[in-house]
């Protein structure tokens, strides 16, 4: 591609990821207003939370599909099309349920985003070329919760409907920006529709999601063992099975099976699962940093800023660095600097320094783990008929490491009576979890043995 087109390209794909990862951090500040204004329970307003992580995860794996059959471009804008009318309706609601709808819509539409933009740069990008892209895009998450709050404060002075509008006139510029700067090929002759898969995929996530939200951390043992949680564990379990062999049986099934036949996807899904379970955790932060150094919620917000902006800046870092160092080197040194911040905050009396020093180190480790590096390793393994659809089982999984994370965090710090100390119990379980990773990191193919795979292009998998 001509350079200028690449860059045009680049921002296009940059500023759609961006709008659908501003949605997960801006709601957080109209949470409060919405619901006084629709009489919300508290248990009910989650579900403002859930409804959009539940039909992101499935947009994740349907569009991403239907991205590789059809082409990224088509994908692309009926990802932006569903996000945009998901906007609309949470902008005109005038019920809980139009409430839901919306960000049900806005969640299946956000998980089309990525998978797409991933396929894109595998598809007209160079390998030598595909990191610093993907690094760019990783920038995303970070900035979004930089801006969200922002930007949640300053719409939150005229109406909370605002927050959402916003997304309308950018998505009209995303969509006629992807006619023109987009590739549409697909597969010209595709295949009968993994309707089976699609539907035992959905069935677990919507059982997952009922599952973990059913744990109650003051009871976590009986919670279990409850109907909700134990049984929804049991179905999904039995669920997996089923589904695995659907997929092995589907002419072209939603995950192909033959896709962990390449250790490396199969450790980049195995690392990715480990390291967001770990980020999940880190969401407590705040609540640690209220009870440990004595100060009120809204300043323990701020004080997670500097691992934020050192997050930001260490994606597109790390995204240039793969062509010199290797997806490995980067993973394994990310995944130690997570593990240090983990230990400063189970094992270190928290003073402000202390935790300012220790967010920077984990804000940059968590940039390596879940940025660029296990993207280009997905991209580089898979054909033109599996890219998406490989991204988009990553952000599931990614998605699902981190509600688990949350949750262990969560139980733990309870049954540890709470405090400094629960929390402190809370991190050491982190710790632990984040050492198979580091592991599975370190057994990852070397630099040379990677540029070798990545000379010529990726064959389709079958």
């Amino acid at each position: 591609m001509e350079a200028k087109n690449t860059t045009w390209l680049l921002a296009l794909l940059f500023v759609g990821t961006l709008m659908g990862a501003l949605d997960l951090a801006i709601i957080g500040p109209a949470l409060p207003v919405i619901q006084d204004e629709f009489g919300i329970q508290q248990r009910e307003l989650a579900w403002l939370l859930n409804y959009y992580t539940l039909f992101q995860m499935i947009g994740a794996l349907l569009l991403a599909k239907l991205a590789d059959r059809h082409g990224p471009r088509p994908i692309y804008i009926a990802s932006i099309t569903l996000f945009a009318a998901g906007s609309l309706l949470l902008v005109v609601a005038e019920s809980t349920l139009i409430l839901y709808i919306g960000r049900a819509l806005q969640g299946f539409g956000a998980g089309g985003i990525f998978p797409a933009a991933a396929a894109v740069i595998g598809a007209r990008l160079a390998p030598a070329e595909r990191g610093k892209a993907l690094g760019i895009l990783g920038m995303v998450w970070g900035l979004a919760f930089l801006v969200g709050p922002i930007l949640g404060g300053i719409f939150l002075r005229y109406a909370w409907q605002w927050l959402f509008a916003v997304n309308l006139p950018i998505a009209v510029i995303l969509i006629f920006g992807a006619i023109k700067l987009m590739p549409s090929d697909g597969q010209h002759e595709p295949k009968p529709f993994d309707q089976k898969g699609m539907l035992i995929l959905m069935v677990m996530l919507g059982t997952l999601i009922t599952s973990i939200n059913g744990i109650d951390t003051s009871n976590a043992l009986d919670s279990l063992l409850s109907v909700q949680v134990g049984g929804g564990i049991l179905l999904i379990v039995l669920l997996c099975t089923v589904f695995w062999h659907i997929e092995k049986r589907a002419q072209d099934p939603i995950v192909r099976p033959a896709l962990f036949t390449s250790s490396q996807i199969t450790k980049s899904c195995a690392i990715s699962f480990g390291s967001s379970a770990v980020q999940g955790g880190s969401i407590f932060l705040p609540a640690l940093l209220v009870i440990a150094l004595d100060i009120s919620p809204a300043n323990s917000a701020l004080l997670l800023l500097p691992g934020v902006i050192a997050a930001t800046i260490a994606a597109p870092v790390f995204g240039k660095m793969i062509n010199k160092t290797g997806t490995r080197f980067i993973l394994v040194w990310g995944q130690v600097l997570m593990m240090l911040s983990l230990y400063v905050y189970a094992f270190v009396d928290m003073n402000f320094a202390i935790f300012i020093i220790a967010s920077i180190v984990g804000g940059i480790g968590s940039a390596g783990l879940v940025g660029a590096p296990l993207r280009y390793i997905l991209l580089a393994e898979t054909g033109k008929h599996d890219r998406a659809a490989a991204q988009g089982l990553l952000t599931v999984i990614s998605s699902i490491g981190r509600l688990l994370g949350a949750a262990l965090v969560g139980t733990v710090t309870v049954s540890q009576g709470g405090g400094v100390t629960g929390y402190q119990a809370a991190f050491i379980g982190l710790l632990v979890l984040a050492i198979p990773p580091l592991l599975t990191a370190v057994t990852l193919k070397s630099k040379t043995a990677e540029q070798k795979d990545t000379t010529t292009p990726p064959t389709a998998t079958t």
